[in-house]
């Protein structure tokens, strides 16, 4: 086992989940590497003493260019606004740090083909935050259809449904760029989901719209709420639905896969349960049998030796980091790296294409 110093941009919502799960993770999973929190960097000074004195850093700043310079650390975890991603990214790969980038991997199509160019030139670790796939559930769900348990895949409908925004008075950034709205923000976490279960998507039909164009005065420049049909590389058919007004939705990340020989379903709202459904045994005992997870399933039982007990969200962040730390230590890769990141933008790309055109694309002419 070796110590390896952790840096941290941003000390926000994201920059806590990630600080609180570095420091944890190693008791956790008993990982290879050990982290040492050794710096986080905030917008200023001030702020970024206040959170290296709450989540336990040696070191503060406000300058992240002396943070990827420092000797003392050998991995950098992006947690910052969207728009900084880019360039913080290029500058750790070209330092020859490895880089957890928080999801969307950059504002657009093009700066993320540059962060995927820079980091296969780096030839190191690398990685982007879609941390609702790795539920010990949606872990599950893939060996599930890895092994046919439900046949072959013929129908998915995801969707990521919340209500943050739904009082049309509430503005201020979310309101305002591409990367804050719906299909930059919410939308990265479906299609991500609809590509680990399903693989690529071939062809697809957009939606997009605004619903509350003007916000406490001023107007907004990015989307509400958009729906997508698409056909996957499969052959399968697929539908997804994304939105920041679904009111009463918390967190919807929700999807139902169905297959010529069962049905699965599940709801991040009841992270710790799987709905399926076989096509197994006499008709009148057929219907859908809830799983309560527990340690039989991936990533669950470092947790908690009891079934039913139930993982968190933090929990999902631990897991990530375990995935991110066996990537550094084996020199191997673990998905979802850059490309996954890249290729997720892409289908954003697509969508809003698709919208303005009012017309189906195809994936690959982007």
């Amino acid at each position: 086992m070796s110590d390896i110093g952790i840096g941290i941009i941003g000390g926000g919502y994201m920059g806590k989940a990630h600080s609180v799960a570095f420091a944890s993770v190693a008791s956790v999973f008993n990982t290879e590497l050990r982290p040492r929190l050794v710096t986080i960097c905030a917008s200023t000074p001030e702020s970024a003493e206040i959170y290296r004195k709450a989540y336990g850093f040696e070191k503060a700043t406000s300058n992240w260019h002396e943070m990827i310079a420092d000797t003392d650390i050998q991995a950098i975890v992006i947690a910052s606004p969207q728009a900084t991603h880019h360039d913080i990214a290029l500058a750790a790969l070209a330092a020859g740090k490895p880089v957890l980038c928080e999801k969307p991997l950059g504002i657009s199509l093009e700066q993320s083909r540059s962060m995927v160019a820079a980091a296969k030139t780096a030839g190191i670790t690398n990685m982007v935050g879609f941390n609702y796939i790795r539920t010990p559930a949606s872990q599950q769900v893939r060996k599930f259809l890895s092994e046919g348990r439900i046949g072959e895949v013929t129908w998915f409908r995801g969707e990521m449904t919340e209500d943050f925004f739904a009082d049309p008075e509430i503005g201020g950034w979310r309101a305002q760029g591409s990367a804050n709205g719906t299909m930059g923000d919410l939308a990265p976490h479906m299609i991500n989901a609809a590509h680990a279960f399903m693989g690529p998507i071939k062809t697809l039909s957009a939606s997009v719209e605004t619903v509350h164009k003007v916000r406490g005065g001023q107007t907004v420049t990015n989307d509400d709420q958009a729906q997508m049909m698409c056909r996957f590389e499969s052959g399968a058919q697929g539908h997804m639905f994304f939105s920041r007004v679904a009111t009463g939705r918390k967190m919807g990340y929700a999807y139902e896969i169905h297959g010529t020989k069962g049905h699965i379903r599940f709801d991040q709202e009841d992270q710790n349960a799987l709905w399926l459904y076989t096509t197994e045994g006499p008709q009148e005992e057929r219907g859908f049998r809830k799983i309560l997870t527990g340690p039989a399933h991936p990533d669950y039982l470092p947790f908690c030796q009891g079934p039913g007990h139930g993982t968190g969200y933090q929990d999902q962040i631990t897991i990530e980091a375990k995935d991110f730390l066996t990537a550094i230590a084996e020199n191997r890769i673990i998905w979802p790296t850059f490309e996954e990141g890249m290729e997720v933008n892409r289908i954003v790309t697509a969508a809003l294409d698709s919208s303005i055109k009012q017309a189906w694309v195809t994936v690959a002419n982007y």
